[in-house]
């Protein structure tokens, strides 16, 4: 079979059994998402290295929901270089409370980590702080990827054992979903794409949500659209204290 086909059948497989599985995790996410907007407080989304794409995906686009802020951690995202350097800057210790601290983040918010693996020191203590200062804690991973795997923080804690909410990306351990003969390691990763359709339809569930209680959600418009730069403007304003990125 050729190996295009063998990962769009992994990236299908995989969607699959997350559907099957996960959708009352999205269901219980979504809830917690329209209660935290509905009560003016924040969601915010965070990840190191190749997580960092979670936040990026998510906020500021086009059919976007508007209320997402991200958090982009110093030296841990992919404009960095050289980019060995993200994975060891995940691995300090005290950068996650140097950043949260000087965020708007507060009681009554939720945090996503995004974290493949959730072994790593920096996604840990942000889980930490957040549970220190009242935010609701939402895990992005693989569980049987972090489950599998030593926590390299001092606790000892794994990602997924801080979260109140597990978003489960599955997949397998180091991620690759394709043995190919002839290659020592496997290839092609699977949590991106699955990452980003769990953060895309839980949203879209937010949505649903927030309109059944007659809130109406603001919605980026892409801005290639005729008046699409004006309708974003006044949205942007009408929410400005539940957007962060801006500032």
């Amino acid at each position: 079979m050729l190996q295009i086909k063998r990962y769009f059948q992994a990236v299908q497989d995989n969607l699959d059994k997350v559907l099957e599985t996960q959708i009352e995790a999205m269901e219980k996410t979504a809830q917690l998402f329209a209660d935290t907007v509905e009560n003016g407080s924040t969601i915010y989304i965070t990840g190191c290295s190749h997580s960092s794409i979670f936040a990026q995906e998510v906020f500021y686009r086009a059919g976007g929901f508007m209320l997402m802020n991200p958090i982009f951690l110093p030296g841990m995202t992919l404009e960095t270089f050289p980019p060995t350097r993200t994975s060891k800057y995940e691995r300090i210790s005290g950068i996650a409370a140097a950043v949260l601290s000087e965020t708007k983040i507060k009681q009554g918010d939720v945090l996503v980590i995004a974290s493949v693996s959730g072994r790593n020191t920096v996604p840990i203590e942000l889980a930490l702080w957040a549970i220190e200062n009242g935010v609701k804690v939402v895990a992005l991973t693989s569980m049987s990827y972090s489950s599998d795997s030593l926590s390299r923080h001092s606790s000892g804690k794994r990602l997924f054992e801080l979260a109140d909410i597990i978003l489960d990306m599955m997949g397998e351990k180091g991620d690759a979903a394709l043995a190919i003969e002839g290659l020592p390691e496997k290839t092609a990763p699977l949590s991106t794409v699955t990452g980003v359709t769990i953060m895309h339809a839980t949203i879209s569930q937010t949505i649903e949500l927030l309109l059944k209680r007659g809130i109406t959600p603001p919605v980026f418009l892409s801005s290639n659209l005729d008046g699409g730069d004006e309708y974003n403007k006044q949205l942007l304003e009408q929410y400005r204290n539940q957007i962060h990125y801006l500032e």
